[in-house]
Formats: C-alpha cells, structure tokens, sequence
C-alpha cells in the first residue's frame, strides 16, 4: 500500500484555513490545544505524553496551555470555606 506523500494535505488546508478566515492559524497549533484540553480534562501528565507522543515531561509542560477561566472554576469548587477553615502552618 502506497502512502501520501508528505504535505499532501497542504492545499486543502489552506483552502479550509481561507474560507474560516484563519490566515495565521497552522495544523500544529491544534496539537497544542489538543494537549491542553486533554490536561484540562484530567490526564495525568504522563498519560497525555503517551497519547501526543512527547518524550519528556519539559516539552509536554510547553505544550500546555490551561485556561485562566477553569483554573478559577478548579479553586472556586475547592470551596472558600474549606480553604478558609484551613490553619495555615509555617514550614
């Protein structure tokens, strides 16, 4: 069986990326976003590096990106009576 040649998707991604009116949009971004929800979505580290492929935990870390709006959601159902309730220690 014959595979595609590299970059064979090229012009029907341009096509795709001109009729969304994304011009400074590249397919490697997706990666990036895929990383990120699959982290977001409670993966462990090592779990979304077997599924992107990432061969060190430094790179995998670059390719996150986590959302400022579900961090606060994360810290908003910990519940600020609980972390209020909490006595802070020294160390």
């Amino acid at each position: 069986m014959e595979s595609a040649p590299p970059y064979a998707y090229t012009k029907l991604w341009n096509q795709a990326k001109k009729q969304a009116r994304l011009d400074d949009f590249r397919f490697h971004d997706l990666r990036h976003e895929a990383v990120s929800r699959l982290v977001e979505a409670g993966l462990s580290d090592q779990e979304v590096a077997a599924i992107s492929g990432h061969k060190s935990m430094q790179m995998l870390r670059r390719y996150t990106h986590l959302r400022a709006e579900d961090l606060v959601a994360k810290l908003d159902s910990m519940g600020s009576t609980d972390l209020a309730q909490q006595q802070w220690t020294p160390r």
